[in-house]
């Protein structure tokens, strides 16, 4: 939402003052401009970049309009899934959880989060870990640091496509002066005609050099920056659940699992203590008052 409310300002402005200076809108309509700068850069990007990736870009473009879903009930849900699972873990033995880990599908644990569920690399996540702590074939050390190598070819493979993007925003000023010599040509083969006729070529010229900066500054660029913080917000959340998983590993109760995983929350995001520990245990906030008062 705020994507689309930041372009309208960008445009809104330029426009008000271009108008306040009394300059023709008409003017700045210059398709072919357009289609020379547009075009250049679809085909840099192509050039540089597999399909995935372009692929990838589309996708993290059709977020940007999208609400964040890594809210306070985001990770409120989370919490709950973390400490159910670990509370099995514990209480019925390792073995318990297989099933879990194996089947995440038909887990009642998990059905009860389906976006957990849903989440394919988050769920890979977990699961290839706990699967492999249940197996003891390594220390709590070694799986912190297997997480930690999962992250980071994650991490490699989400900035890809903002890569790719900030490196067409910054090639846009120079397809504008691509489109403006083009332009200069174009006036140059006009020279001796109707002076109107030459200063509107050249003002066309003009254009898609102000077209290069603009979308590079006010669109493309910014739009590359916020992918980038999105990005962020997903590895937040990775982060998360490795600190979770790996409490739970070092033989930490489940509580304290959760809470570890909670302290790694952003604190704008990130719920109270007493309001986690309720959500956890399934404590409404009427039983969790007087009981706390009682304590």
């Amino acid at each position: 939402m705020f994507i689309i409310i930041g372009t309208i300002v960008v445009f809104g402005a330029i426009i008000a003052g271009y108008l306040l200076e009394h300059g023709n809108l008409l003017v700045l309509m210059q398709p072919a401009e357009l289609i020379i700068i547009g075009g250049a850069a679809l085909g840099t990007l192509l050039i540089a970049n597999p399909l995935s990736t372009v692929i990838k870009i589309l996708k993290g473009i059709v977020g940007c309009l999208k609400p964040s879903p890594y809210n306070k009930a985001f990770y409120l849900d989370h919490l709950k899934m973390l400490f159910d699972l670990f509370t099995r873990g514990r209480r019925q033995g390792l073995s318990a959880i297989e099933a879990d880990l194996e089947n995440p599908a038909e887990s009642q644990i998990f059905s009860n989060h389906p976006k957990f569920l849903a989440n394919h690399h988050a769920l890979a996540f977990v699961c290839d870990t706990l699967r492999t702590h249940v197996a003891g074939a390594s220390s709590p050390f070694e799986l912190d640091q297997l997480m930690e190598l999962d992250l980071e070819v994650a991490h490699h493979e989400s900035q890809a496509p903002v890569t790719a993007l900030s490196t067409v925003a910054d090639s846009l000023p120079g397809l504008g002066i691509v489109a403006a010599v083009l332009g200069v040509v174009v006036t140059m083969g006009a020279l001796g005609g109707p002076p109107e006729e030459i200063g509107h070529k050249v003002a066309a010229a003009l254009v898609g050099t102000f077209l290069g900066i603009l979308l590079c500054y006010g669109l493309i660029g910014p739009v590359a920056s916020y992918m980038s913080k999105m990005n962020e917000e997903e590895e937040n959340f990775f982060r998360f659940l490795r600190v979770g998983v790996n409490s739970f590993i070092r033989g930490d109760s489940p509580i304290i699992s959760a809470e570890f995983a909670r302290r790694s929350i952003q604190t704008n995001v990130r719920p109270a203590f007493q309001e986690a520990e309720a959500h956890c245990r399934g404590i409404s906030a009427e039983e969790k008052a007087p009981e706390t008062q009682a304590a």
